[in-house]
């Protein structure tokens, strides 16, 4: 309908209206231009939401309503007209709807993303003079009626000379309107501008109003737009899949997935654990690179600098010429396009995607842009990389750390367009391959320009792919990633772990502007770090860490089989440290084979979080993430809602690894879509309990290691 009458009006996309550019300041008055449109008089400024003053999008996912507030104002009283305009980038029409208005100059209005891909919004406003007319008609009107007490006859001859001359105007208003609409709107708007004339022409003593709901609204869908101001510059949205805010991921490495000890893993051995993998509820499985490993300066167990004969060394030194198969095989030149010999072919590595997706997983890659000493573009592009004055190619280093295995690449490189050019190539090669999300190493040492105009290529080619940044580092550099095209980002969950650290980071991340933007991961574990509360904290620490990473935020993961089975031995700290977070007898530098399903295995815990998160809707966002006081400063309360409360989940948590714990809440009722007086049941999905709670005081009393957590649906009844 809305672009039916936007065609209707005769106005295309161009024609809505003119541009407003605040004329700057000038030094001298003599300098100051008067406006190319002098006459458009409406004001809009801040408009929401939007992203370093439209630099870059605005985050959603398919199906969510954007909410779009601004300021419309301009000088006098006279009534104002404002739109939202709104299109996809595959559209050349503006699609629009109109504006509600508040208080104090601020207008409202939504749209809803129906597509994937990139969408352009901006506002529009005018001064609406057939609504400023009508609405002093209506007073006029009332003052005629008023007039009919007892009065002088000059006073009423006033009012019955003022309302003829205000109906001509309003027929002119009308016919104008006429001239704007096409077909029977047209002629319905004729027949309006000519009854005006004829009331006007009765010069009657009184007048009641002569206008009905109906005419004042198809008056309304014709505005005069010529001039109109438009808001600029566009504000621009990237709307996702749903999976880029709600996911579960599971780390595992492919080379430790076989059942017989001391043997390297295959693909067919990841197969033969997707059963298992999707029972615990996960829908992301990630693995850390496949592709061959360097062999010079390969390092060994312990990331020692040496390594044995069949030490298999670090999957993240990537590049060996050596492990190919087949040099005639395009695909197979023994770096970043290419797969380890020992995990299988890439009929493998596509049967393996296959049988992910009827597992109701995907696969995640990991795509780290660094390289061994053997990778061919070593030899093949010398200038991608940093040159000693020795002659000799940089290797990474994060002194007193060492990685003589790994070349960084040289991104202020002659040859960077090169660069740039081949990095993409990489994950459209494994997009081909029926790659859609990739788990990015260290991005924060890259350039950041490439990553904008990587991501952006990508997205807008492929705009179901889905980017999670690995970047602890400041705080500027995690959310330029994510303003730049990462669709998740890894946190500091892992080191944020009182209370008054977790409910401050939660409420930065999850609420404007940085939640229109950054979408956070929180991962209690990786294979680079073992937190010292997991070294410390015991079966407890890891119990209680899945459980606030799944429920505090949509999107998690965990790195296993190490997380299930609660290793937490840590390596010897390094030279000048105290303590380490590095695990003991890293996967990194050698094969783990474990059983996940070990006695003391917290399989079945992981598998009912994931089953909760997947039948409550409350916690697939972050949004309504809401925290609540509870006067225990080691017991964490906060509960998610959906917008009608229709499902609302409130967790307690208890924070302390060793010790019982107990207190009394003063829960926010409001954010609970509850009142003071009526009792309500809240039943613990973790142990299947029902409670009867009532107001905002309620006990709550939590073990440790047995009942670390309530995790309470509110039951409503009808």
């Amino acid at each position: 309908m809305a672009r039916a009458a936007l065609a209707n009006a005769g106005q295309s996309a161009q024609a809505l209206g003119t541009v407003f550019t605040p004329t700057p300041l000038a030094v001298e008055p003599r300098t100051v231009l008067k406006p190319s449109q002098g006459r458009n008089r409406v004001l809009i400024e801040d408009v929401t939401p939007q992203i370093d003053a439209g630099r870059h999008p605005v985050r959603r996912i398919a199906g969510d309503a954007i909410n779009v507030a601004a300021a419309v104002f301009a000088d006098g009283h006279d009534h104002l007209g404002a739109r939202l305009l709104y299109r996809h980038s595959s559209e050349k029409r503006w699609r629009f709807t109109a504006m509600a208005a508040g208080v104090n100059d601020l207008w409202t209005g939504s749209f809803k993303v129906d597509k994937l891909g990139s969408w352009s919004f901006t506002v529009l406003g005018w001064i609406d003079h057939f609504e400023t007319w009508a609405s002093d008609l209506e007073k006029r009107i009332a003052a005629q009626a008023n007039s009919q007490i007892p009065a002088s006859d000059a006073m009423l001859e006033t009012v019955s000379q003022d309302i003829p001359l205000a109906l001509r105007s309003g027929a002119i208003l009308t016919r104008e309107a006429a001239r704007r609409a096409r077909g029977a709107d047209a002629k319905r708007l004729l027949e309006i501008s000519k009854s005006l004339h004829s009331l006007a022409d009765q010069n009657a003593a009184f007048y009641e109003y002569p206008l009905s709901r109906e005419a004042l609204a198809l008056v309304a869908r014709y505005p005069d737009l010529s001039r109109a101001t438009r808001f600029e510059p566009e504000l621009t949205v990237w709307v996702d899949r749903e999976r880029a805010r709600f996911s579960a991921w599971y780390e595992l490495f492919p080379r430790s997935a076989s059942p017989i000890p001391g043997r390297h893993g295959t693909f067919a051995d990841v197969e033969r654990q997707l059963p298992e993998i999707a029972d615990m509820g996960f829908d992301i499985l990630y693995l850390p690179p496949i592709h061959p490993v360097g062999r010079a300066f390969r390092k060994g167990p312990e990331n020692a600098v040496t390594a044995d004969a069949d030490d298999p060394g670090s999957p993240w030194a990537i590049g060996d010429k050596a492990a190919v198969k087949s040099p005639a095989h395009r695909e197979d030149d023994g770096g970043h396009k290419s797969i380890h010999p020992q995990l299988g072919t890439f009929a493998g590595f596509d049967r393996l995607v296959t049988s992910t997706q009827a597992h109701g997983l995907e696969i995640a890659l990991d795509i780290a842009f660094q390289c061994s000493p053997d990778h061919p573009w070593v030899t093949k592009h010398p200038d991608w990389f940093m040159i000693r004055p020795d002659g000799s190619i940089q290797y990474a280093e994060n002194p007193p750390k060492k990685y003589q295995d790994i070349y960084p690449l040289n991104f202020e490189s002659p040859d960077w367009r090169g660069l740039w050019d081949e990095l993409y190539s990489v994950f459209e090669f494994w997009i081909r391959h029926g790659v859609r999300i990739f788990r990015v190493d260290n991005p924060h040492t890259k350039a950041m320009r490439f990553w904008e105009w990587c991501l952006t290529k990508l997205r807008t080619n492929y705009p179901d792919t889905i980017f999670l940044a690995e970047a602890f580092t400041r705080p500027h550099i995690m959310y330029w990633l994510a303003k730049g095209g990462f669709t998740q980002s890894y946190t500091y969950f892992t080191w944020r772990n009182t209370k008054q650290e977790l409910q401050a980071y939660l409420e930065e991340i999850t609420q404007p502007p940085i939640s229109d933007f950054f979408r956070p991961s929180f991962w209690p574990n990786t294979p680079d770090i073992l937190h010292k509360s997991l070294q410390e904290g015991g079966r407890a620490a890891f119990m209680q860490r899945v459980i606030l990473a799944s429920t505090l935020s949509a999107s998690y993961g965990i790195y296993g089989p190490a997380y299930e089975l609660g290793e937490n031995a840590a390596a010897k700290p390094a030279p000048g440290k105290t303590e380490s977070e590095e695990y003991l007898h890293s996967e990194k530098y050698e094969i783990r084979q474990r059983d996940r399903n070990a006695p003391g295995s917290l399989v079945p815990l992981i598998r009912t979080l994931n089953q909760i998160r997947n039948a409550n809707p409350a916690l697939r966002t972050n949004e309504s993430l809401r925290f609540h006081a509870l006067d225990n400063q080691n017991l964490l309360c906060y509960s998610k809602s959906t917008p009608d409360f229709g499902n609302t989940i409130l967790v307690a948590v208890n924070l302390d690894f060793f010790n019982e714990q107990s207190g009394w809440t003063d829960l926010d009722l409001d954010r609970l879509g509850l009142s003071a007086d009526q009792p309500f049941v809240v039943e613990d999905l973790l142990t299947g309990a029902q409670y009867t709670w009532q107001g905002r005081r309620n006990y709550v009393a939590l073990r440790p290691g047995t009942q670390p957590a309530h995790i309470l649906r509110i039951v409503r009844r009808p």
